[in-house]
């Protein structure tokens, strides 16, 4: 049975270090499949105009191509041609809410994320991502320094 990991990449350092951790983790398994996913951040309850709304959806997908390309496809890659299974998958919506439906339609069983430095007022109202997702997650959640 394939054991499959998702691991939340930022574009950033802190995805980075996720993806490293993974790597390490799925060298130790037999048949493991990494599932490297990027979310787009985004809510429904932004408020646009009528000229907002026509071209919201070309906005997606050229938001989902670019991420795709910029993140994804390097890290899909980079994997496969270390000799690990991977796959990318790109979304737009909450990060956390997102990581989790991924793992759950791909039947995973753990979320691996890095933990992001950021602070000030929206984090002390809303919580960040990772926090959420730890609290939420349907599967162990590993969180990288």
């Amino acid at each position: 049975m394939t054991v499959k990991l998702v691991v939340g990449l930022d574009g950033a350092d802190t995805g980075e270090r996720a993806l490293t951790f993974a790597k390490e983790l799925a060298g130790r398994v037999d048949d493991c499949e990494l599932i490297v996913s990027y979310v787009i951040e985004w809510s429904p309850f932004s408020f646009q105009t009528p000229e907002e709304n026509a071209t919201r959806h070309k906005r997606r997908e050229e938001e989902l191509a670019t991420a795709t390309s910029r993140v994804i496809d390097p890290a899909v890659t980079a994997l496969t041609d270390a000799g690990f299974k991977a796959q990318g998958i790109v979304r737009h919506g909450d990060v956390a809410e997102t990581l989790n439906a991924i793992t759950v339609e791909n039947k995973a069983s753990q979320i691996i994320v890095g933990r992001a430095s950021e602070g000030g007022f929206a984090k002390r109202i809303f919580g960040s991502s990772t926090q959420n997702l730890v609290m939420h997650a349907d599967v162990p959640v590993t969180v990288v320094g």
